[in-house]
Order: C-alpha cells, then structure tokens, then sequence
C-alpha cells in the first residue's frame, strides 16, 4: 500500500484553520452574506477574515456538488475557482464505474474529487498534482475521508509518467484550454496537457487511457486528434451535459461506440450506438401523432439521431427537428408528452387557446423562446407545455402538449 507522499501541510496551509473553534465558525457562518463579513473582520488572531471567507465560499459550494466533503470534519478547501473546476461526485463516480484494475494514474488530480472514486475500484492510485498547495490539501482530505490507497504527487503528472519505467492499468487526463484559446475552435492540442503530442508515449506506459473534455469538443475533431479510441462518453446530469470521456484502448481499431448517460436523482437515463450504425441508419418520419418525445440533453449532444429512431420505433417530425412522436407511450430517455392539439403557428391561433402561461420549446423554428413570449405575453411555467417546430411539410407549428404520467 501507498504511504502519503505529503505530511507537512504547515508548508503553504494555515493550519489554524483546522482548529475547532475555527471550523465551528466556519459551518455557523455557511449561509452567511461573504461581504458582511468581510465587513466585521476576524475574530481570531491566526487566520485572516480573508482566508475565512475562502474557506466558507469553497465549502458551501460543495453542499450539493461534494456532499461527501461537505459532511465530513476537518475538511480544508481551496479557492473557489477549484470547486467550480473539479468534477461532481456523481460524475465521478460515473467515470470510475468505467475502468478498474490494480493501479491508475490521475495526471490532473486537482482538489483529487476523480482520485478518491478511483480509489473504490483499484488497488493503488496516484493523484498527481503540479499545484504544490492543491496536492497539500487533497492530500490532508483523503487522511479525513479515510482513504489509504491514494498517493498524492506535487508533480506534472505527464512528466512523472515518461521520466518513470512504471506502467499503470490505466491513465486518466483532464486537460484544461490554455487562456489564450478563448473564442477558437476547441482542439485538444490548444490544452494543457497537449494529450495528442504525448499519445503515443502515454500508451507505452498503459493500454489504457481515459481523457475527460469539456462537452465543447466536437467528436470529429476529438477522434481526429486521438488514436485508438473505443467509446465516448455523453455525461449530463439533470439533462446538462457535464463532460465527455474518450476511453482509449491501445491499437483498438474498431467501431467506436457512443454512450450517453442523463444522471437524474431516480435513475440514469442511457442510450448507446456506435458511429457505423447512426452512419448507416435512417429515420421515418411522421405528422405528429399522440405523443411526442424529446430526447435528453446528453443524447441531443451525441447526434444518435436516427439510431434513437430504430431503438425506441419513434418517428422523426422532421430531418433537423430532433423532435420524435408515436402512436403508442415508450419509456423513452427524455420527456414524453401527450399531443393535444396542433396547429399552424401564428398569433391568432394562439390567442384562440387564450393561453397567459406556459412552458415553451423550439427545435427547428425561425424564432427563440423569448421572441415567442413576447410576441405572444405568455409567462413560463405552469402545467402547459408548448413546442413550436418544423413539420414534413416545412410548415411552421405549434403543438400543444401536457406531461405524460405514464
């Protein structure tokens, strides 16, 4: 078993800030308005209002993003700015259901939220972090969260892994985009790491990579960049595409094959198919019958937009809708409703059905949501649902909907 690499957080971290009374103050003041209190000052003599301040930003933030941490005692957090970037618990563990063996590499391992849910499934991990203070408190965590299994390295992890003869099951790498990449077209050779110049290195190391990229990567440009990848991963959470995994198997050559999980608090939405089969597939279509479904956000990512058709026997509206419908219920991933009425979009239809309130939707429509509500005075919300799209006969319309309780 690993021995932590990191014993002495006194060399950047204000230990103080571990005290009790310190860390009582701390979840006393969570909900507590961060300018007022930059206002009052400290009350204690070792560690500053500012460092307070950061202390309680960071770990409200966790409340629902890291409630692992956010329980847990004697938990030290970084800036803000970490918590934003790390993974969720629920991505991680989504990511590390993935892969298993005897030993990973976390290149990238940051406030180490990936590395802990390694950590469940392998031997030995190794969470390497070039930010000395960052794997200093990612290091004192795992002590508080009672993880033995994880050793922490104040190291460029690429580095480690090429200036070493260690191999690894498997290698796991979130790049970050350079600051000077904004406005550019998202390439993987734009981040840091530079993952495709190191490829080819990497896999002397392991036959198996996982690389996480932010949802902006375009598969034809991630698969143009990489070799060897086997599946891609569509993570959402709630229907918000979170993050995408290229798992990568040295010298794989086959179809690849697209995965898409929607994480809901019930279950997990899933819908898979590879390229070849979306390539070679193709959609009916249909005028809108009694239900209509809208596929989640992790799926309308993927592009598996006639394979979802073959799967699940629904019927597209229309080539670039995206909108599905059928005669009969399907437990379909995304929302199902029930068409009541559909009509030819206009205003005078609309004022017809004298609707003031209602939950709108465009795919394939000439006009945004807030164009509609204003041209229209209908508020958001309420138990009405209207989706305003294409039809086959590139007619606009609108369809008046209600959830489907099936």
């Amino acid at each position: 078993m690993f021995k932590n690499s990191q014993k002495d957080y006194s060399i950047t971290l204000n230990k103080n800030i571990l005290n009790v009374d310190i860390q009582n103050f701390i979840k006393k003041n969570i909900n507590f308005e961060i300018t007022s209190l930059l206002l009052k000052g400290t009350p204690f003599d070792n560690v500053t209002i500012q460092e307070l301040a950061e202390q309680i930003e960071a770990k409200k933030r966790c409340q629902k993003k890291l409630p692992a941490w956010f329980t847990a005692s004697n938990i030290y957090y970084p800036n803000k700015l970490n918590i934003e970037q790390t993974s969720s618990e629920l991505t991680a563990a989504y990511k590390a259901n993935l892969i298993s063996g005897k030993t990973v590499i976390d290149t990238t391992g940051g406030f180490g939220v990936d590395a802990f849910y390694f950590s469940k499934h392998f031997d030995n991990v190794t969470h390497c972090e070039l930010n000395p203070e960052l794997s200093q408190i990612a290091a004192h965590n795992y002590q508080q969260l009672n993880v033995s299994n994880i050793q922490t390295l104040a190291v460029d992890g690429i580095a480690f892994i090429l200036n070493h003869k260690a191999t690894f099951d498997w290698i796991y790498i979130d790049p970050s985009r350079r600051h000077d990449s904004k406005g550019k077209v998202f390439f993987l050779k734009d981040c840091l790491p530079n993952v495709p110049e190191y490829l080819d290195d990497l896999f002397a190391h392991s036959n198996n990579i996982l690389i996480k990229t932010s949802p902006l990567l375009d598969f034809s440009v991630g698969i143009n960049e990489l070799n060897h990848v086997k599946s891609i991963h569509v993570v959402a959470v709630n229907n918000e595409v979170k993050e995408l995994l290229w798992v990568l198997e040295n010298n794989f050559k086959g179809d690849i094959e697209i995965k898409t999980a929607n994480i809901k608090s019930e279950a997990i939405e899933k819908f898979d198919f590879y390229l070849t089969q979306e390539a070679n597939s193709e959609s009916d279509f249909s005028e809108p019958l009694a239900y209509l479904f809208e596929p989640n956000a992790a799926i309308l990512k993927s592009g598996g937009f006639d394979s979802i058709t073959q799967t699940f026997n629904v019927k597209k509206l229309h080539k670039h809708s995206h909108l599905y419908t059928s005669d009969v219920f399907i437990d379909f991933p995304g929302r199902c409703f029930e068409i009541e009425t559909v009509f030819l979009y206009n205003k005078k239809a609309l004022k017809y059905f004298g609707i003031k309130k209602a939950n709108i939707t465009v795919r394939n429509f000439p006009e945004s949501v807030q164009q509609i509500r204003k041209k229209l005075n209908i508020k958001d919300g309420g138990s009405t649902y209207l989706f305003f799209t294409t039809n086959l006969k590139n007619e606009k319309i609108g369809m008046l909907c209600k959830k489907s309780h099936f």
